[in-house]
């Protein structure tokens, strides 16, 4: 099946084909780092990583360009209320970025370009639009002049006149047009600023991204990403830019944008007060049932946001990693395949069926919700299988069948980011942590058996408090870490 992906510009489906055989040239805007991101931040880290997994898991060779903000009137605003400069703000949150990205397995991308890091060019590409008469110079300040740009609204589908009808634009008479934006702004006292021929100030938001896109893409590149708030009118804003720039040439040839996270169906942003930190939520939750809420709904949809929810992701995802754990015990002591063993079981037959509902899923249009379903599936035929097993001593077939499907589950979990992070099977790390389990269980088997049902429980239920959870099977007892 072909891949196809959402355009955001054209309104369709489209098949993907890229501007490089073989590679995919992607670029998802970034956070403003003056602040601990909120979940509503998360939903696209996590949504384009994961674009970016299975991009890699169909043989693509993928260049993901994330930048950061470093430079903003947010930034300012914040560093003055800290009592520190600007920069290292924002570095400091850019650190805490990447803890809490880590956290969400959220992989780094290839280039995190940052704004202040690109000053120069910047100022290149402002000269350039001022040349092609895109511009204008007031007094310091920059502006992009919207209405010379023909194709101005082609991504968010709105027209010049309507946008100026319902925009809250800052009044500026100095504006040749109220819908005209800044590229450049005059430095203000105690506001950092660099040099440029309009003399001392710093860029306007939307120019950096069209910079940091061309730097390290090139013109055309495959896939733009972002928010579906960006669409308007930081993502129109970067076309207008980009286009007049290069003559005409597309900025990129296919643009996605994920749905809001809503807080009783209100949209979720700092300004509203409705948010709520990653950090806040990964006390309460593990990072892996987090990022498999998010990818619970298909991206492009708004997704709800309350606790139910989250319990329920945390149920789902407890469901796949005990069956996890349920072949890892049974697999224990078994020596593995031999040469020239076939894979005609029914279980090896469902898990190749699993991968190819998982690939259609995906296929169309980054379906994740639907991509989950098949490793469900997959989990309840190794399940079945166990069962029927009985507690029987294992064949070298049942082995394999078996050995493989745990394959295909983690492989195609490890696309959507999970089963990574949290050690789920009874074999542990196959060192230190193993060994006192095995003591530990045999000490409460041993008080099992002479009734000291008393030891017994006080072992089960501490070993709880621990977050370790102990269960008796056919197949002996076996013990995991709960989330």
């Amino acid at each position: 099946m072909t891949l196809k992906l959402y355009n955001t510009l054209t309104k369709q489906k489209e098949s993907f084909k890229p501007r490089d055989a073989g590679k995919v040239s992607m670029y998802v805007c970034g956070p403003t780092t003056y602040n601990f991101i909120h979940l509503g931040n998360a939903r696209p880290l996590i949504v384009f990583d994961t674009v970016r997994r299975y991009l890699e898991y169909r043989g693509f060779e993928v260049n993901y360009v994330q930048n950061f903000t470093d430079i903003d009137d947010k930034i300012i605003n914040r560093a003055l209320e800290e009592k520190t400069d600007a920069l290292s703000l924002a570095a400091k949150y850019i650190e805490e970025y990447f803890r809490d990205s880590r956290a969400l397995g959220v992989r780094e991308a290839t280039v995190h370009p940052k704004v202040s890091e690109h000053i120069p060019e910047i100022i290149e590409m402002i000269k350039g639009l001022i040349a092609k008469g895109y511009a204008y110079v007031v007094e310091g300040d920059v502006y992009y002049s919207v209405k010379k740009f023909a194709g101005y609204g082609k991504l968010s589908g709105r027209s010049l006149d309507d946008m100026q009808a319902g925009a809250r634009v800052e009044v500026d008479e100095r504006k040749q047009d109220p819908m005209d934006f800044a590229l450049w702004k005059s430095a203000k006292p105690g506001e950092p600023s660099w040099n440029s021929p309009w003399g001392p100030g710093r860029p306007g938001w939307h120019i950096e991204c069209s910079v940091m896109s061309l730097t390290y893409l090139g013109e055309s590149f495959d896939i733009h990403g972002g928010g579906f708030d960006l669409i308007f009118p930081h993502h129109e804003n970067e076309i207008a830019q980009s286009e007049a720039y290069s003559d005409g040439r597309p900025v990129a040839r296919y643009w996605m944008h994920n749905g809001f996270i809503t807080v009783n169906q209100e949209k979720m942003s700092k300004s509203l007060g409705n948010f709520f930190t990653v950090r806040e939520i990964l006390a309460k939750y593990n990072p892996e049932v987090v990022r498999f809420f998010m990818l619970s709904t298909h991206y492009r949809s708004p997704l709800d946001f309350h606790d139910g929810k989250l319990e329920e992701s945390q149920k789902a995802l407890e469901r796949l990693k005990n069956t996890l754990a349920s072949v890892e015990a049974v697999l224990k002591g078994w020596p593995g395949p031999h040469p020239g063993q076939d894979d005609l079981t029914p279980l090896s037959q469902a898990g190749k069926e699993a991968a190819a509902r998982f690939q259609e899923a995906m296929d169309d249009d980054f379906n994740t919700a639907l991509a989950a379903a098949a490793l469900f599936e997959l989990a309840r035929e190794i399940n079945t299988y166990i069962s029927n097993l009985k507690g029987q001593a294992l064949s070298l077939e049942d082995g394999a069948a078996l050995d493989q499907a745990r394959g295909t589950l983690l492989r195609l979990g490890k696309v959507l980011g999970l089963f990574e992070q949290t050690q789920v099977i009874a074999a542990g790390d196959d060192g230190l942590t193993d060994g006192l389990m095995e003591l530990i269980i045999s000490i409460r088997q041993e008080a099992r058996v002479n009734k000291d049902w008393a030891t017994a429980d006080k072992i089960r239920d501490e070993l709880g408090k621990l977050g370790v959870v102990m269960e008796d099977t056919p197949q002996g007892v076996r013990w995991k870490r709960r989330n």
